[in-house]
């Protein structure tokens, strides 16, 4: 009797021991993993801080415990000096070819580049679709090659991801773009050379479920990050840098690009720190500290007379400091489609030249713009809590077409003065504006 009734004590703890087994080992983020491998935080702060309603919808709460159905234990790591490189300087680009055909061909997989090393590569495109899920783990520094010529092939990227889905790049390493040869021969630097494209230093096209995250991205030969036509992309704790007078070196770039989040990153370059272009929708953007640099930009749209279409942007919780525009939306006289749905709030200026401005005439060209009736139509405007410094007059410039003026535009608690304490302005053309709450300037004193 004495055994039975030890027996049946030890059975009846063992069942009840089932259910807190499994609350804490259920469903473990593929991230969460990776994240205390590398020693960064995992995604699933970031993801809490979104409401859950706007998360429901979106890509990459797929991703799970497993990858391609295995379990992370099973993952394959693929290391990139196991395939010939040396990492310390010289060339390196057929090891990450070799390393890249290994991982995508693999059902899940982890390709490691090591910490404290340093890699040179040429012009690469890591292909896909892949067999499952891959993650880059970048832990060391990955530095382009410095020959132009190396670049004739493609002139447009250097580090290319293509049509991979279920992927994560992250590991807190360095990408440099080497970009210096670059920007000594471009025309905006010196006037009488011919403007020539220029690599983009890390682009993600056509990629769905994408993570990218704890990175430093420096010194681009252009546009530093760009995701152009992917779905589903979260990217956070981005350190992004060039010089402030290094030409067109956007922080990131989107394009076509749906359902992207951007977070608690710090940018400062030559131009933009984010751009948005056409194609672009559910873009929201939290967290960022921007400048030196251009600002936080819609467009340009409607350039060479083309249809554009941008909508479903907030940009919040944002700082910038010293850049020569603050938030903008930017498009060309004789272009066509729509910029709407766009939500400035809770943002900070620092010294920032032209800190809210819409500009339906905008020129970057060395020859005047000619005049032209159509325009991309700009609707359903908010710039809600924006408060600091401006480093010009005109704190407030709304630019709009004669033909087709700025509608729905919302002033709502703004607080903007020239650096010193003085009174700034407000120019408002062709835009119909409402204000709410307290607004200086305004367009009513206009």
């Amino acid at each position: 009797m004495f055994l039975q009734t030890r027996f049946l004590t030890c059975l009846i703890a063992f069942l009840l021991s089932f259910p807190c087994y499994f609350c804490s080992h259920a469903n473990p983020h593929y991230n969460d993993h990776l994240g205390k491998a590398s020693g960064h935080n995992s995604p699933r702060t970031f993801i809490n801080a979104i409401k859950t309603r706007e998360l429901e919808n979106w890509p990459w709460r797929k991703f799970g415990s497993k990858v391609g159905g295995r379990s992370l234990a099973s993952l394959k790591t693929i290391n990139v000096n196991d395939y010939g490189a040396k990492g310390d300087g010289s060339d390196a680009t057929e090891a990450f070819k070799k390393a890249w055909e290994a991982a995508c061909s693999s059902e899940g997989s982890v390709l490691v580049v090591p910490k404290n090393r340093n890699y040179l590569l040429k012009p690469i495109t890591f292909q896909g679709p892949c067999k499952s899920g891959i993650t880059v783990q970048i832990y060391g520094t990955v530095q382009a090659s410095a020959d132009r010529s190396a670049y004739r092939s493609d002139i447009a990227h250097w580090l290319l991801f293509e049509n991979v889905q279920n992927l994560v790049v992250q590991g807190g390493g360095v990408i440099n773009g080497n970009g210096k040869t670059w920007w000594e021969n471009s025309c905006k630097v010196n006037d009488a050379l011919p403007c020539k494209e220029a690599p983009t230093a890390l682009t993600f096209y056509n990629c769905k479920n994408l993570v990218v995250k704890n990175l430093k991205i420096q010194n681009a030969q252009q546009i530093h990050v760009s995701f152009e036509n992917c779905v589903g992309v979260q990217t956070s704790g981005l350190t992004i840098i060039a010089p402030g007078n290094s030409p067109n070196t956007d922080g990131i770039h989107v394009a076509g690009t749906q359902n992207i989040q951007i977070s608690n990153s710090v940018i400062g370059t030559g131009d933009d720190c984010i751009s948005i272009a056409s194609g672009s929708q559910k873009v929201l953007v939290t967290g960022v500290t921007c400048g030196p640099g251009h600002g936080i930009s819609m467009g340009s749209l409607g350039s060479g007379d083309t249809e554009s279409h941008v909508s479903d942007v907030t940009v919040s919780d944002a700082t910038l400091s010293g850049t020569t525009n603050g938030v903008r939306i930017k498009t060309w006289q004789g272009g066509s489609g729509i910029a709407s749905n766009i939500k400035f709030q809770n943002i900070v200026m620092h010294n920032v030249d032209n800190p809210i401005i819409i500009d339906q005439k905008y020129c970057d060209q060395a020859k005047p713009c000619k005049s032209q009736s159509s325009a991309v139509l700009v609707q359903n405007v908010l710039y809600q809590n924006i408060k600091g410094t401006s480093s010009s007059n005109e704190a407030i410039q709304l630019n709009c077409s004669d033909e087709f003026p700025c509608e729905g535009i919302v002033l709502q608690d703004i607080n903007i003065q020239v650096r010193g304490g003085k009174a700034a302005k407000a120019v408002c053309n062709n835009a119909r504006v409402t204000q709410k709450g307290d607004v200086s300037p305004n367009c009513m004193e206009a």
